[in-house]
């Protein structure tokens, strides 16, 4: 398998990721959450615009994002890492991400979102994050070393 492949397996075999923010004083925050893909790029998610991951990104956008087996013996896992540019999604694009989002969300027991679960009061939110680099963990022999993964 070739790292382009290897990192595609991860993310499909995921279903959460990790996401760090930070605020705007620079403190770090991660955050496990549920999320669907496309194209291994654009991650989206649904939560609160009240908890903290949420308040970092509305004044801080750059965003971190992990994804991986928690499961894999010790030496064996694998990872995708990223960084990204995340925000709320409104308008136009709604339509499009609920629609990612609920895909994934029902093949894995989860129900369709519409927008009235994403509007108003409900209490949540969709967000996306738009990954612009990509890298996996070598497996090279050396320790903690990893590789630029071209997704394209």
């Amino acid at each position: 398998m070739n790292r382009g492949e290897i990192a595609r397996a991860v993310v499909d075999a995921g279903l959460y990721m990790v996401l760090a923010t930070a605020d705007g004083d620079g403190r770090p925050w991660s955050s496990p959450v549920y999320f669907a893909h496309e194209g291994h790029r654009a991650f989206f998610w649904v939560s609160s615009p009240d908890v903290r991951h949420s308040r970092n990104i509305a004044v801080r956008p750059e965003v971190g994002i992990s994804v991986f087996d928690s499961s894999a013996a010790i030496g064996t896992g694998q990872g995708v890492y990223m960084s990204a540019l995340a925000a709320r999604v409104e308008g136009e694009g709604l339509a499009h991400g609920l629609d990612v989002f609920s895909r994934r969300s029902v093949r894995h027991g989860g129900r369709v979102w519409t927008a009235e679960d994403v509007r108003g009061e409900s209490g949540m939110r969709l967000y996306r994050a738009v990954a612009d680099e990509h890298s996996i963990l070598a497996k090279d022999g050396q320790p903690d070393h990893r590789v630029a993964v071209d997704l394209g």
